[in-house]
């Protein structure tokens, strides 16, 4: 393993993550989470679990990610901010 590949994809998880919370926009965060989840998918398939990867590419970074962003578009504001 590539301990500075390593470190990189920790600090821009580490990164993610707290955007994806900080973020007030929720389509915004869906889309931060579906980042996250791609950044995961490339620290697993460079600790060589690739199946864990494959699994985490497909339902973490694809399904989970498409589910939220159309839950996101189904929702209505009641009120302007």
């Amino acid at each position: 393993m590539i301990w500075q590949f390593d470190t990189l994809i920790l600090l821009l998880l580490l990164v993610a993550a707290v955007v994806s919370l900080r973020l007030r926009d929720l389509l915004a965060a869906s889309v931060v989470f579906g980042i996250y989840s791609f950044l995961m998918c490339l620290l697993w398939a460079e600790m060589a679990a690739v199946d864990v990867a494959f699994t985490e590419a497909a339902v973490g970074a694809g399904v989970s990610a498409l589910f939220m962003i159309a839950t996101v578009y189904q929702t209505t504001r009641k009120s302007s901010d």
